[in-house]
């Protein structure tokens, strides 16, 4: 048998783009005998899967999962909104929001997890991805916990319960649990699901942030040609006006249009203490294909004749 170096296994992984420890397996079970490795993750279909990995995988869903006094909430990605659809891969992030549920948000406890089928989550992930042919990953997940009340759950546009596109947590601390409190924050989830508010309350709002909008907004004043200190005034009473657009406790109450959300929910007798927004994909750059231009450049159509 020859010996297992990391060399060996370095040099599997360049030839497959499979995991460092699977290839460490593989060659185990091959008695280091790399193209008898390569076909064993061939037949796992590891290495399959490997070869989608680099695939941008913007679409997916977001899943959901509660029990008293805590929620968590997941993004597992896909590249189609098909594979959004399939029965197996809704069951798989019902389950990876279970385990967050148990394990926490850190992706590495929720990879290592064991699911009921036997396989970790990251195991599971590998066998979908070989089993539906496109690349998948567990790309974020949040748990939010408070020691009285509730951490309610709002999915936007429900594929079924629990999993769709956009996902809020909201966490509302308060002396008891109550069906009147389950539905406030169902409610501060619809609110957060449409305003999209960047930080909860103005202490948490980003300095660098707050500078950058203060900047323009002394531009814009500066402009009106108006004296340094009604300039001063003016970019006081805007920033006031950026904390109503920004920070969830200072947003107008969409389902009213007129109170506060700090005065809803203190009014509830309850403390709003934190809250997340999940929106399937933000921040991944999609591939924009122009199939009408494959097409062509495969078939030579429009190329320029050769001079």
């Amino acid at each position: 048998m020859a010996e297992i170096t990391a060399a060996l296994v370095k040099d599997l992984r360049e030839k497959t783009g499979a995991g460092m420890m699977d290839c460490k397996k593989a060659l185990n079970e091959t008695a280091g005998d790399v193209e008898a490795a390569i076909d064993w993750l061939r037949k796992k279909g590891l290495a399959a899967a490997a070869k989608k990995s680099g695939r941008v995988a913007a679409e997916g869903l977001i899943g959901v999962a509660s029990a008293p006094q805590v929620a968590a909430m997941v993004e597992v990605n896909a590249e189609t909104d098909f594979v959004a659809r399939n029965d197996s891969f809704q069951a798989l992030v019902e389950q990876v929001a279970k385990v967050a549920l148990e394990v926490g948000e850190d992706l590495d406890a929720i990879k290592a997890a064991t699911l009921p089928s036997g396989r970790t989550v990251a195991d599971e992930l590998t066998h979908l991805i070989a089993t539906i042919g496109e690349n998948m990953s567990l790309r974020r997940a949040r748990v939010l916990r408070v020691p009285s009340g509730v951490v309610a759950t709002y999915v936007h546009s429900a594929l079924r319960p629990g999993l769709g596109k956009i996902g809020v947590l909201a966490a509302i601390e308060a002396p008891s649990e109550s069906d009147a409190l389950e539905l406030l924050g169902r409610q501060v989830g619809m609110h957060v699901a449409a305003t999209r508010p960047s930080a909860l309350d103005i202490d948490a709002v980003d300095p660098a942030a707050l500078e950058r909008e203060r900047a323009v907004l002394i531009e814009q004043a500066r402009a009106s040609g108006k004296p340094e200190a009604i300039i001063e005034k003016m970019v006081d009473g805007r920033v006031r006006k950026y904390y109503e657009e920004v920070v969830l406790l200072e947003q107008v109450w969409v389902h009213d249009g007129e109170s506060r959300v700090s005065a809803v929910v203190k009014k509830a007798g309850g403390k709003l203490v934190g809250f997340d927004r999940f929106q399937l994909g933000e921040g991944i750059e999609k591939e924009v294909s122009d199939f009408a231009a494959e097409v062509a450049a495969v078939s030579g159509v429009g190329a320029k004749p050769a001079a």
